[in-house]
Parts: structure tokens; C-alpha cells; sequence
């Protein structure tokens, strides 16, 4: 099974502990959104996973080994921390090509992944004459290479246009479908919760929340109703028998705090009262991250 699982992760700069007994598994066949204020340790435990700092204490492991102990390990695991990382000298075929060959990788994929992620018409420019989106792509490209069973992207969204931000929310859906362990974190919450199924959320290296992103808001949410209706009158009257109050709203419209639009529903229907609209009322995913967050955040700007 190619599951993330971290146990007891613990990472420390000196005086500064970035990452702090966290414990939680990313599993196959949904993506899962990893999120956290600036600060919080999202891309310190990508790195402490992949190996690239070493583990104060406790474990980071993909199927129970270590990174450093998987064979052919960008068959297994691909990753996109930085960008900006390929030599800007090199074109992106090449750029590929080297990857390809230093990793037993045959070099078909390499021409795969440029038609992938949409690239193979620039694969003889040089990399430092890309855009910051056309970097995403080459970097999403490179962690496709070896057709991974885990993949691990920080931010790959940042500098893609709209038409690349749909992209890769298919492309990562698509991998999911396929069985595959998909973590990716991402500072954007609409196309988060257009994204994913299941959040992980640190604030200040601790693990603040782990569940799906249904849950996760539902959580933080408080019921309402938003209404249309020809007889607000009776409505009020009879919503006040049971203490909830019909408050106005914008465009002709009213609310009801508390209440679910079934429940709202049957009462109505039960008295005989026209209803033209009934919609629940959930807060956004930014609206929810926020309030979890809010005393987690390394820096906030004051009002």
C-alpha cells in the first residue's frame, strides 16, 4: 500500500521547533489538501519525507519504508517543492533527459510528460527564458516522470492561468481516481475545495485538523437558510412558535439561523406556506481555515 504515513514527526532549527509530534496518513485514491498559515511546517515535513532534512524524531515513511530506502524511488514517489530549482540553462527536454537517466527512467516518459502538462512546443527553449507557469508545468512534469504511485506537490497552482489551474485539478483528480497517494498544498482556498477530498491542517508545526473537507466545514459552520417566500408573515409567526427567528436579507430574501432547509421545508409544507427558494447556508473552506486558524497564523496584519 503506497500510504504516507508520519508518526511522532518532530523537526527542530535550533530553538525553533518547525514541526511538532505530528501524526497523520495521507492514504491512495483521493487527494488530500495539506494547509497551514505561513510558518505552520507544510513544506518542512514534504522535505522531512522526501529526506531532504533530517527527522529530529519520530518517523516519515511511503509503505512503511523510509524515502532513502525505497529502490527507484522516483518510480514510486514524485515531487514538486521548488520550481525554480531546474538550471536555467538547460532546455526542458534535456532538463528531463537528465532526470530520466540518472533514475533508470525510460526516456518515452519523457516525451509523455511534456505532452502531459502541456509543454512539448517549448521543450527545446531554455529554462530561464520560461514563464513562472511554464516552470510549474516543467516541475509538475519532472515528478510525472516516473509514472509515481505518490506524489507530493507544494504550491503547483502558483503562476498557472486559468486555463492551468483547471488542469491540474483534473490531472490531480485523474491520478487519485487511478489508486494513486496525491498531497498537495496550496495557500488557494476556492480551487482547494474544488480539488480535494480530505484536509490535513497545521498551525505552528502542530496538526490542527484531519478529516474531509465536508466535515472540516461543516464543522465550522453554523446552520442557515436562506428563502424566498410569497407569505413571510406566517412564516415568522409560525417559526417563532419554535424560537427561530426570520431575519431580512439582500434581494427580497430572508434567513433563519439555526435551521436546515429540510427541516424549514417540511414545516412549510406542513403549513400550507409557498416557498420560491430554500438553500442551505455552509461557510466557504477560506471562511472555516481561517477561524480554525486563526491563532496559528506567524503573521497577521491588524484592522
Amino acid at each position: 500500500m503506497n500510504s504516507i504515513e508520519i508518526r511522532e514527526l518532530t523537526k527542530e532549527f535550533g530553538r525553533t521547533r518547525a514541526v511538532d509530534h505530528l501524526t497523520f496518513d495521507v492514504m491512495p485514491g483521493r487527494v488530500t489538501g495539506f494547509l497551514g498559515p505561513n510558518g505552520a511546517g507544510k513544506s518542512t515535513t514534504m522535505r522531512l519525507l522526501l529526506g531532504l532534512d533530517r527527522i529530529t524524531s519520530g518517523t516519515a515513511t511511503i509503505g512503511g519504508r523510509r524515502f532513502t530506502e525505497l529502490p527507484d524511488p522516483l518510480h514510486r514517489v514524485g515531487a514538486l517543492l521548488d520550481a525554480q530549482s531546474a538550471h536555467g540553462g538547460r532546455t526542458a527536454r534535456d532538463h528531463l533527459r537528465f532526470l530520466a537517466a540518472a533514475n533508470r527512467i525510460p526516456m518515452s516518459r519523457v516525451e509523455a510528460v511534456l505532452e502531459q502538462s502541456g509543454i512539448a512546443s517549448a521543450a527545446r527553449r531554455r529554462i530561464k527564458t520560461f514563464s513562472l507557469g511554464m516552470r510549474q508545468r516543467l516541475g509538475i512534469a519532472a515528478a510525472l516522470l516516473g509514472d509515481p504511485e505518490v506524489l507530493l506537490l507544494d504550491e503547483p497552482t502558483n503562476g498557472l492561468d486559468p486555463e492551468g489551474i483547471i488542469w491540474i485539478r483534473e490531472l490531480m483528480r485523474g491520478l487519485a481516481a487511478e489508486g494513486r497517494t496525491v498531497l498537495v498544498s496550496s495557500h488557494l482556498m476556492t480551487e482547494t475545495a474544488a480539488l480535494v477530498d480530505h484536509l490535513i491542517v497545521l498551525g505552528q508545526g502542530r496538526l490542527l485538523a484531519d478529516t474531509s473537507i465536508e466535515e472540516f466545514i461543516d464543522s465550522r459552520s453554523t446552520p442557515r437558510v436562506r428563502l424566498r417566500t410569497t407569505d413571510p408573515v406566517r412564516l415568522r409567526a409560525t417559526l417563532a412558535r419554535d424560537d427561530f427567528e426570520l431575519v431580512t436579507a439582500e434581494g427580497g430574501r430572508w434567513t433563519v439561523d439555526g435551521m436546515q432547509a429540510e427541516q424549514l421545508g417540511v414545516i412549510a409544507a406542513r403549513e400550507g406556506i409557498p416557498m420560491l427558494e430554500l438553500i442551505d447556508e455552509r461557510a466557504s473552506l477560506e471562511q472555516a481555515y481561517l477561524d480554525l486558524t486563526a491563532d496559528s497564523a506567524q503573521f497577521a496584519a491588524t484592522r
